[in-house]
């Protein structure tokens, strides 16, 4: 019989599997050697096994955005191939880039810092250890980022859970609630059994008074949906009759995890679309992490197949000025360090705030620019702690904090394959709403930080740090984020394709179902390089044209 963990196995022979929450595990070990006196042991290997990758390849999501991936593979190649110049090598520049050179044209991405990734940016420190711009999590209702793993070859890069959501308990110290879906269900049986199963956040009376508030959206569908922009979450549920505490106990959590920002703030259709998500997909809400870091597990394999196919990516390439033509067509970019960057076509894939900052004053009157102005960056706060052991009140999972400063967490020496250690744990903890706090020094953020993580680990951690010790800490300010899906922003989200002949944008604040998440920055990349694709003809002679022009 050994212990490991809080787990105890027995074998007689030299692997054992265990099962415990959160996750299946495996140990293996060599025979130790008897002798009379002593008995000899190797040191064993303890092998993490995650959840099996869940079938999503059949649902009509994912082929619908299969069989866009298939269209620039498919489309006819260029008889001149179009270079286009990008803005910004997050996943929206990285996706437009992508598919632009799967059609046969030659993107040219150029990245302002020395990291690719944008909002999935993540650092090495002196010892080697990773701290990200947030705590990203993939959804098996990400039909365009699943598809966009499989094309890479790279689907072994996720680690599934199990199908839960796990909410810590305020009023209960130490414990969790959770929502499990079970596999045998389809949906929404397995989201409805899950709700129904779980008596601790919501009451019978509770639980009726939500499906019946939810029963227009069921039934409405998308258009139902789309018309709840102009209403805060907090202010739908009053409307539906469904009680406060419902808001209190569930959709708090989700608000901050969804967009950084409570539900007196969030747009209700942000919420719907992601409940239509999670309910109408059975895989829809089973999450999984990357097994490291984005730059290195994500975005590096897009960039290697943008360059396969005869693209370019630039770092430390900081564009200055939008530099015009006479007919306020886009010029030329300028960068910082005086480089003139010429192309047959030009994408913003920026955050919207930077959009903002370069707008040339030609074009800030036109409307379709113009509207950009009610679309703000929200700020946030990605805290990482390193402890001096290993936490034993986590699980292998994302974590819903519930608390006034935290968002979601998780400890990512358990859940990720590169971040892992087996004798202390790195809590990664989104710190939200951050608005009060985007200012203040960083110990003062760890110690509002460490003060709820008291309640969330009662035994384990205090305020005081007389418990368990940081070893070392880092604090990412994101002071504009995604963009804050406030009501009535849902019609100032623009198309990819602007108004300005051979100038694109695409990011998550541009029109795309998914709002703002890895998933809509991706589609909007697969719109905006399908927008240029459709162009190309009009683009090729605009080129020429321009060329000619350049001769005289």
């Amino acid at each position: 019989m050994y212990l490991v963990g809080n787990s105890i196995v027995t074998s007689s022979s030299h692997v054992l599997s265990f099962s415990q929450a959160g996750g299946h595990h495996r140990l293996q070990f060599p025979a130790f050697r008897s002798t009379p006196n002593n008995a000899v042991y190797r040191p064993f290997k303890v092998v993490c096994v995650d959840y099996p990758r869940p079938e999503l390849d059949n649902t009509s999501n994912f082929l619908e955005a299969a069989y866009l991936s298939s269209t620039f593979r498919a489309s006819p190649r260029p008889a001149k191939p179009l270079n286009i110049v990008i803005a910004g090598a997050g996943l929206a520049g990285l996706s437009t880039a992508k598919y632009l050179a799967d059609a046969g044209h030659k993107p040219l991405l150029l990245e302002a810092r020395d990291v690719l990734g944008g909002k999935v940016a993540a650092w090495k420190d002196d010892d080697g250890d990773w701290y990200e711009t947030g705590l990203h999590i993939f959804f098996g209702a990400y039909p365009n980022v699943q598809n966009l793993f499989g094309e890479l070859g790279i689907n072994d890069r996720l680690q599934w859970k199990e199908h839960s959501m796990i909410f810590a308990m305020p009023n209960k110290p130490g414990e969790f609630s959770r929502f499990d879906f079970p596999d045998v269900l389809p949906a929404p049986l397995n989201g409805i059994w899950a709700i129904l199963r779980n008596n601790e956040m919501l009451t019978w009376p509770e639980k009726v008074k939500f499906a019946i508030g939810l029963l227009p959206a069921m039934l409405g569908g998308q258009p139902y949906v789309e018309a709840q922009d102009g209403l805060s979450v907090q202010d739908w549920m009053r409307k539906q009759g469904i009680p406060d505490r419902v808001t209190t106990e569930v959709f708090i959590a989700m608000s901050k995890a969804l967009n950084f920002i409570n539900p007196d703030e969030l747009s209700m259709q942000c919420i719907l679309i992601a409940l239509n998500r999670f309910l109408q997909e059975k895989h829809g809400s089973k999450m999984a992490f990357l097994d490291g870091s984005p730059p290195e597990r994500l975005c590096k394999p897009i960039v290697d197949h943008i360059e396969s196919l005869g693209g370019q990516v630039r770092l430390n390439s900081r564009i200055q000025k939008i530099e015009l033509n006479k007919d306020g067509t886009v010029k030329n970019f300028l960068l910082n360090d005086g480089t003139v960057i010429k192309g047959d076509a030009y994408v913003f894939a920026t955050p919207v705030d930077i959009l903002k900052l370069l707008l040339p004053e030609d074009w800030k009157p036109v409307p379709y620019f113009k509207k950009l102005e009610k679309l703000v960056g929200v700020p946030v706060i990605n805290v990482h702690i390193w402890f001096d052991r290993k936490l034993k009140n986590t699980y292998d999972h994302l974590l819903f904090s519930r608390s006034p400063l935290l968002s979601v967490y998780a400890d990512m020496s358990v859940t990720c394959k590169e971040y892992y250690d087996p004798n202390r744990s790195m809590l990664e903890l989104v710190f939200a709403p951050a608005e009060e706090w985007i200012a203040r020094s960083d110990s003062e953020i760890i110690d509002a930080t460490m003060s709820e993580l008291s309640r969330l680990f009662p035994d384990e951690i205090a305020a005081d740090g007389s418990k368990a010790k940081i070893l070392k800490y880092h604090v990412v300010k994101t002071p504009r984020s995604v963009y804050k899906t406030v009501p009535d922003c849902e019609p100032c989200r623009p198309l990819q394709r602007s108004p300005i002949e051979g100038f694109y944008l695409a990011g998550d604040y541009t029109k795309q179902k998914y709002l703002a998440s890895m998933e809509g920055a991706v589609l909007s990349g697969k719109f905006c390089a399908q927008a240029i694709v459709q162009d190309y003809e009009l683009l090729a002679a605009r080129g020429e044209v321009m060329a000619e022009a350049s001769l005289v």
